[in-house]
């Protein structure tokens, strides 16, 4: 049996099966979240409808994305961490040039590939901690001390997160919250730290969010206000502030355990074909409302149980890396998908305050399902080498 054949017979199989699962699923959803969209009366003509468009579109992104999954899969990580400088280095480039173009949402577009560069800046800042918390105390046991661990993760988290704060996507930084919990505790680093940091970080709470969070974000304190509010029953404008948390959460509410079908008109109910869910985003920020009011909550359940087989599948390749660097990336890809997956639905159960960030496999998110689709390609890669020995350099005798 030949190397390359031996790989693939021994890929982990239900990881793959769940991610196009939720893939395929994601593919239908998007469908009906975009059929009430604007377009070209040419791409009406081509499609019939802008749903089918998107379709179209994100099957296209899925297409590139396999390619790249299954190319990383295949590829011993050992060799792959060794890019995580330049392409950190790159992502924080290009986030920058996204920050100075006059887009709402930060996109640029380079060989005529429109793309958000802060879903590149996780994906680089995880593969960079994952090589560097192993490989740094090779070269001096002084570098893996707790504090110098805490550094690392501290700096390559901070960058990233505070310029895309600074674009005011206050949804994509927060991921990078959770990530760097995940990371100090697979890191190593030890309770008594964890425990200082956990209190100066909740005393600093007041201070980010009066003075830091309104400069960095004009819509980020009304949100939390507004969701606040909500949360304690207090009355809020649903025409203005409250409009998109008070309608998506009425989608989702009044589902049932049927929900109101795929593609179903304002005739049967539907709050997306009346418009109160905001169209322009419900194929991608809102698409679990979407899911919600279409498929019930059995379609619901049935997404967060998919979901939930995809990242203790994770956990379980973690639990039989051969490294700490392969396990410290595989658990950072479960928090990064975690966080998005909480964040997603959350704000459209009223758990959390809408950040507009897309939910993982499923949302229309060009780049972003490459971006998943590459990170699981390395959590495959963990699990396809975890028994591979690295060559050992024997010396030669002395004569």
């Amino acid at each position: 049996m030949t190397p390359f054949l031996r790989k693939i017979l021994g890929m982990n199989w239900l990881l793959v099966l769940v991610m196009y699962a939720l893939l395929i699923f994601g593919v239908f959803m998007i469908e009906s979240a975009a059929r009430h969209l604007t377009v070209s009366k040419d791409i009406l003509n081509q499609f019939g409808s802008a749903g089918v468009y998107y379709a179209w579109l994100q099957k296209r992104w899925i297409l590139l994305g396999s390619g790249v999954y299954f190319a990383v899969a295949l590829v011993d990580y050992r060799w792959i961490r060794w890019l995580g400088i330049p392409f950190y280095g790159v992502s924080m480039g290009l986030m920058v040039m996204a920050m100075h173009q006059d887009d709402p949402v930060h996109r640029l577009t380079l060989f005529g590939l429109s793309f958000q560069p802060a879903q590149l800046g996780i994906a680089s800042g995880i593969l960079l901690i994952a090589w560097l918390i192993q490989d740094f105390p090779k070269i001096h046991r002084w570098l893996g001390a707790p504090f110098v661990r805490i550094g690392i993760i501290g700096v390559i988290a901070a960058v990233p997160f505070l310029i895309v704060m600074k674009m005011g996507d206050m949804g994509s930084a927060l991921v990078w919250i959770p990530v760097a919990i995940v990371a100090l505790l697979i890191g190593g680093v030890p309770f008594r730290y964890l425990s200082f940091m956990t209190l100066i970080g909740v005393g600093m709470i007041p201070l980010l969010y009066f003075v830091a969070l309104p400069l960095v974000s004009e819509r980020g304190p009304q949100r939390i206000d507004t969701w606040l509010s909500m949360m304690q029953g207090q009355e809020v404008n649903i025409a203005d502030e409250g409009y998109a948390p008070h309608n998506i959460s009425m989608a989702v509410g009044k589902a049932g355990w049927k929900g109101a079908g795929w593609k179903a008109s304002a005739m049967q109910g539907s709050l997306h074909a009346k418009g109160f869910i905001p169209r322009d985003t419900a194929h991608n920020d809102y698409i679990f409302a979407v899911i919600a009011e279409e498929l019930g909550f059995r379609g619901s359940l049935m997404l967060l149980t998919a979901f939930a087989v995809l990242l203790i599948q994770g956990l379980y390749i973690a639990f039989y890396s051969r490294d700490a660097s392969g396990r410290m990336l595989v658990c950072l890809v479960v928090a990064m998908i975690f966080a998005h997956v909480y964040e997603s639905i959350g704000m459209c159960v009223l758990i959390m305050p809408i950040t507009g960030i897309p939910l993982p496999l499923v949302s229309y998110s060009g780049t972003f399902v490459v971006i998943c689709m590459l990170l699981l390609g390395l959590v495959q890669s963990v699990w396809i080498h975890r028994n591979s020995k690295p060559e050992l350099r024997i010396k030669p005798a002395a004569a």
